[in-house]
C-alpha cells in the first residue's frame, strides 16, 4: 500500500436500498396493424410508444368502419387498441407488436378501374392496406410511372389518393377516363392464430407472443398486461398467453386478458361452458364477455379493460391494489359480434362473476366493468389466485423485488447481505402498509427454509408475508324494525 499522509475518503454501500419503480399496467398487444401507411417492414418488432402520434407514425391507423350489421368495427386490432388506449383512456406507454406481414398476408386490390377527376386530377381508392409500391396505372397498352406521372398518398381513412402530376401541357395521366389499376393490399383476415402465437425460428428469430421476452432487454420495462384482441378467443392463443405471462425472461410475470368469442357465444348462460370446455382457467388469465360499443363503434372488452386497468392504477399511485370492477368503461352498449345488444342485470352479472368472468353492467352510475375474479375461479378458491387486484399485487411485488435486488446478486452471502435485503424490504412493505396499499407485510430470513447445503451453494431464501386488501364485493345491511322508537310519539 502506498504511503499516505493526510485525509482519505472511501465509500461503503448504503445499507437500505430504495425499490425500483415498476408499472403493473403497461400493456403489450400482439395484433395486426396497417403498416403500409408507416413502415411495411415493421413486423414482429416490439415498439414502445408514449403518444398517439408516435404510435400512428410507427403503425399507421385505420378508423372503424360499419359492416353489414351496421356496427363500426376496426379492421386492424392494433388500430382498435391505439384508439382505446390513447383517445379513450389517455394511458401511456404501450408496447405494440404487429404480426401482419406484407410479404405474406396480402390480396389483390379490388378496384381495377379508376377515373381521375377532370378538374383536380385525383381520385380516391376506397380500400385500406394498399401497398403503394405495388400500384400501377395504365391506359390500354400505355403505362404510367408512379412519381413522374402520378403520386400516391393516404387520407385519414387509410384510403389511397391518386393525383396526376401536372406538366406544361396538362396532366400526365388521362383524366375523366377509365384507367386500369392493379396492386396489392394487406389482408388482416389472413393472419392466423399461429402468427399471433409465433415462436422461434431456426435462426433464433422470435415472433408473435414469444417477443414478450424482448421487452425488458429492449426497453427496461416489463409488460404487466398482455392482450391479443380478435385472437385471444382461440383457446390455443389464450393458453400460450398464460404460459408467457407466467415466465417472462424466467423472472417476471404479467396477466393476460382473454375474450370469449361473441360470434358463437351469444348468451351469458353459455359463457361459463365455453370457458370450462376450453380450459381457460389459469390464475393469470382474466376472461372478458361480451364486446362493448361506443356510439356504434365496437371494441373487444379486453381492449377497453387494458385501458381501464391502466387508468385505475394511475389514479392509485401506479399500484395495482384497486380492482377495475365498478369503474367506468367508455361505452354505450354491450354487444355481440353481429351487433346484437346484450342487456344484463345485476343477477346475470353476478352469475358471470361467480364463474370467473368479467363483464359490463349498466346499473347505477352508467356503464361499468363488473367482476373481480380471475379465470381460476370458482375451480380455485385461493384468494391470491382468484381476485384480480390481489393476483396483480403478487405479480407487481414479485417483479419489483426482482428488479430491485438483482443488483445484490453475487454479493457475499454474509450477515450484511441478509440484513440489507431484510431491512430494505421491510421498510418498503411498511410504506405500502402506511398508504394502505397492503394491510400489512414483513420479510423474514428463516433458518428452517435455508439448509446449510443451500447456503454453502450460494442460495438464500427470504419469506415475504403480505396481505393486499380484498375488493369489498358484497356490502350487507341488516334492517330491523325497532319498536322502542315508538316512545318518541309520547316525548
Amino acid at each position: 500500500m502506498a504511503y499516505n499522509h493526510g485525509v482519505k475518503i472511501s465509500e461503503v454501500p448504503t445499507s437500505i436500498l430504495p425499490p425500483v419503480r415498476v408499472s403493473a399496467g403497461i400493456p403489450m398487444i400482439v395484433g395486426t396493424a396497417p403498416v403500409n401507411m408507416a413502415d411495411p417492414t415493421n413486423v414482429n418488432k416490439p415498439q414502445l410508444c408514449y403518444s398517439y402520434a408516435e404510435a400512428v407514425e410507427k403503425f399507421g391507423f385505420v378508423p372503424a368502419k360499419a359492416d353489414a350489421s351496421g356496427l363500426k368495427k376496426f379492421g386492424y386490432t392494433v388500430s382498435e387498441f391505439l384508439y382505446s388506449q390513447f383517445a379513450l383512456y389517455g394511458i401511456a406507454p404501450v408496447i405494440v407488436v404487429n404480426v401482419l406481414d406484407p410479404t405474406r398476408h396480402t390480396s389483390p386490390v379490388s378496384a381495377v378501374s379508376v377515373t381521375l377527376n377532370a378538374s383536380s386530377g385525383s381520385a380516391v381508392i376506397e380500400e385500406t392496406g394498399i401497398l403503394l409500391d405495388t400500384v400501377t396505372l395504365r391506359k390500354n397498352e400505355e403505362s404510367y410511372a408512379q412519381g413522374d406521372d402520378f403520386t400516391l398518398a393516404f387520407d385519414d381513412d387509410g384510403h389511397v389518393v391518386i393525383t396526376a402530376v401536372k406538366g406544361d401541357s396538362g396532366f400526365r395521366v388521362p383524366v375523366g377516363e377509365a384507367l386500369t389499376l392493379s396492386g396489392t393490399k394487406l389482408d388482416p383476415t389472413k393472419v392466423t392464430s399461429a402468427d399471433v402465437i409465433g415462436g422461434i425460428s431456426a435462426s433464433g428469430e422470435k415472433k408473435g407472443l414469444e417477443l414478450i421476452g424482448e421487452c425488458f432487454p429492449r426497453f427496461r420495462l416489463v409488460p404487466g398486461i398482455l392482450i391479443a384482441p380478435g385472437f385471444s378467443q382461440d383457446p390455443a392463443v389464450a393458453a400460450v398467453m398464460a404460459a408467457k405471462c407466467a415466465s417472462i425472461n424466467q423472472h417476471f410475470r404479467a396477466i393476460a386478458l382473454v375474450d370469449v368469442p361473441t360470434d358463437t357465444v351469444k348468451s351469458y348462460s353459455n359463457v361459463a361452458e365455453w370457458k370450462n370446455s376450453n380450459n381457460v382457467v389459469d390464475p393469470l388469465q382474466v376472461v372478458c364477455w361480451p364486446m362493448v360499443s361506443l356510439s356504434g363503434m365496437a371494441f373487444h372488452l379486453s381492449t377497453q379493460l387494458a385501458g381501464l386497468l391502466g387508468r385505475t392504477d394511475s389514479e392509485n399511485d401506479d399500484t395495482p391494489y384497486v380492482s377495475p370492477s365498478n369503474k367506468t368503461l367508455q361505452m354505450t352498449a354491450a354487444v355481440t359480434a353481429d351487433g346484437t345488444e346484450v342487456v344484463l342485470g345485476p343477477d346475470e352479472g353476478a352469475y358471470l362473476n361467480g364463474q370467473g368472468i368479467v363483464t359490463a353492467l349498466n346499473f347505477i352510475g352508467g356503464w361499468k366493468a363488473w367482476g373481480n375474479r380471475t379465470a381460476a375461479y370458482p375451480g380455485v378458491t385461493d384468494v391470491k389466485d382468484t381476485f384480480i387486484p390481489i393476483k396483480r399485487m403478487f405479480v407487481w411485488i414479485g417483479n419489483t423485488l426482482v428488479q430491485t435486488y438483482w443488483q445484490r446478486v453475487d454479493f457475499p452471502l454474509n450477515r450484511r447481505q441478509v440484513e440489507t435485503i431484510v431491512d430494505s424490504v421491510n421498510i418498503w412493505l411498511n410504506g405500502l402498509a402506511a398508504r394502505q396499499f397492503i394491510l400489512g407485510g414483513r420479510i423474514e430470513f428463516m433458518e428452517t427454509e435455508n439448509p446449510k447445503t443451500d447456503l454453502m451453494d450460494g442460495i438464500a431464501r427470504f419469506h415475504l408475508f403480505f396481505t393486499p386488501p380484498s375488493p369489498n364485493r358484497e356490502i350487507d345491511f341488516i334492517l330491523e324494525y325497532d319498536p322502542q322508537y315508538l316512545e318518541t310519539l309520547f316525548s
